[in-house]
């Protein structure tokens, strides 16, 4: 079932983002001030996707799938052209702008609901946000997608949506890539990690077209 198949795929994800935010540690130079209203922002947003995947049918949210997966491409892959249209409004996104919240509420509703490609667009945003350093935004992601991955477990729980069994197993996997992708990340030139992510999204969203409409 698709549902629980993405409410299983989020426990192992919050397992291998917990693993990857300690390896980041030394990159995540956000002000206290700023991080902690994202992450109350995160949290309330990723509780709101979380029910309202959880009242979707597993029909409907196998057709959103794919339109997910696009929005969130498009957003990163024109991030630099959006960022500069920010700064010539006067920075309307920056860190200290109150519509930021706005925005990292929608992405962890987003991430509540569909957590597979919530990374790309949190990178996406950061871009907006002026943070062009993939090293640093690479941290800023995690820690937030730590906190929408984990705070989206309580209703899944509650609804008894997760295959415990899939969930441990699929979490090995998703710790030690956390981990040691968190290594090479921070080893690479931020365009490389750039350039990777869209090769990523760009695969996941073929695909997933793919397979929704070629049955």
């Amino acid at each position: 079932m698709p549902i629980s198949a993405n409410a299983t795929n989020n426990v192992a994800m919050w397992l291998g983002s917990f693993a990857s935010a300690r390896s980041f540690r030394s990159e995540l130079d956000i002000p206290r001030r700023v991080l902690l209203r994202m992450l109350v922002a995160s949290s309330i947003g990723s509780i709101l996707g979380a029910i309202l995947l959880l009242r979707t049918t597993n029909a409907g949210f196998s057709i959103l799938i794919p339109y997910l997966l696009l929005v969130a491409t498009v957003l990163f892959v024109t991030g630099p052209v959006l960022t500069r249209l920010a700064h010539r409004m006067g920075g309307v996104l920056s860190l200290e702008s109150p519509l930021r919240l706005a925005a990292q509420t929608q992405i962890a509703v987003y991430g509540g609901f569909f957590g597979a490609a919530i990374g790309i667009l949190m990178l996406a945003l950061l871009q907006l946000l002026g943070i062009d350093d993939m090293r640093r935004a690479n941290a800023f992601k995690v820690l937030l997608a730590t906190v929408i991955n984990g705070v989206a477990v309580i209703p899944f729980v509650i609804a008894r949506a997760i295959a415990w069994e899939a969930a441990l197993f699929m979490s090995v996997g998703a710790i030690a890539g956390g981990y040691l992708g968190a290594g090479v990340v921070k080893r690479l030139p931020s365009e490389v990690v750039r350039r990777f992510v869209i090769v990523v999204a760009v695969t996941m969203t073929v695909y997933f077209f793919w397979k929704t409409y070629h049955r």
